[in-house]
This record gives structure tokens, sequence and C-alpha cells, in this order.
């Protein structure tokens, strides 16, 4: 079995978590640019890490740098 034959076989496992990633940078992002309330970093800042670190950064952003609105 070669490796596109694997991917296509595991693609229905890959196709949800690609969505829920994407969903959750979206959010991030659309949190980020409308509070400008963060614990530590700024708005950059916060916008790089989500979009860099992609399927982590939305889950630091969301546990340790959204401040109080």
């Amino acid at each position: 079995m070669n490796h596109s034959e694997i991917f296509i076989e595991y693609l229905p496992f890959f196709i949800p978590l690609i969505l829920l990633q994407l969903l959750l940078m979206v959010v991030a992002i659309v949190h980020i640019i409308k509070h400008p309330h963060y614990r530590f970093g700024n708005r950059i800042f916060w916008l790089l890490l989500v979009i860099l670190l992609q399927f982590f950064g939305p889950i630091f952003y969301f546990t340790i740098g959204k401040g109080e609105a």
C-alpha cells in the first residue's frame, strides 16, 4: 500500500479535523480583531500565533491569551 492509498483511506477522518482547525482559526481571528484586550501580547502577536500555529494557536489564544471584555 503506497502513501496515496493510505491518505485516501484516511480522508474521511482528515476532513472533519481540517474543518475543525479552520473553524477554530476563523473564530479566533474574528475574536482577536473585535476585542482589543489580551492577557499578554498584542493583536499582531496573537494573529501571527493563531495563523502560524494553526491548530494549537487558537487553543493557546482562548486558554491563555483572551483577555476580559
